[in-house]
């Protein structure tokens, strides 16, 4: 009688720490938005506007991504959870806005949002269903406002050449949280604003501090802010 009984205390407790791990996966998210003009005029990438027509010139969602505080990451972590574009059959109209594609060859953005949800959103379904991701990610981007935040310090997009600090500050008076920036480079290899990372705490509620930095895509002292 003793003995079933420990096994079930055992079980208990097993069960309890499985419910705190999944809780628990990860410990914040990057929320990453890409200037389209740099993507366009990069020396890596192919850009074809979707099949909707040509985004408009402010930033786009890249992702909404689960950290480890060590800088790792989660991935891919639900296979039986795919992708499913009528649970967030709300949300197209916006997502095509504010969520777009430039891969080649052209679409309408299914293809992005699969890869995702599939790849980072699975890791956060502790937090999120699919329709949660995603419309918080699209909630984030109202918020931060990158653009209006650039623009109010007078960083404008036309291949003008700013400082790396004055866009980090104009990004941090707008949002409040120091950002991390990536650079890409174009056809004559000068370094060009790219992405943008700001992160937001497990819960998806709040803009934070970053925890830890992403290594690569490191910029020059003085970068260009290219038209699209």
């Amino acid at each position: 009688m003793e003995s079933k009984f420990s096994f079930l205390i055992i079980l208990l407790v097993l069960q309890y720490l499985t419910v705190v791990c999944v809780s628990q996966d990860f410990d914040f998210f990057y929320f990453v938005q890409q200037w389209p003009g740099s993507y366009c005029d990069s020396d890596k990438n192919s850009c074809c506007y979707p099949t909707t027509g040509k985004p408009a010139a402010d930033f786009g969602i890249h992702g909404l991504w689960p950290n480890y505080n060590d800088g790792s990451y989660p991935q891919n972590c639900d296979s039986s959870n795919p992708f499913d574009e009528s649970k967030i059959s709300d949300l197209i109209s916006n997502m095509s806005m504010n969520w777009p594609t430039l891969a080649c060859p052209s679409s309408s953005g299914e293809t992005f949002w699969s890869h995702e949800w599939d790849k980072h959103g699975t890791c956060s379904e502790s937090v999120f269903d699919q329709h949660g991701y995603f419309e918080t990610a699209l909630g984030l981007k109202q918020q931060t406002n990158l653009l209006q935040a650039l623009q109010a310090a007078g960083i404008n997009p036309g291949g003008s050449t700013h400082s790396l600090e004055n866009i980090k500050d104009a990004i941090k008076q707008g949002t409040g949280h120091t950002p991390w920036i990536e650079c890409n480079h174009d056809s004559s290899k000068n370094s060009q604003l790219y992405q943008v990372y700001l992160c937001v705490d497990n819960s998806g509620s709040n803009i934070i501090e970053c925890p830890v930095f992403p290594k690569g895509g490191k910029c020059g002292s003085e970068i260009e802010f290219p038209p699209f």
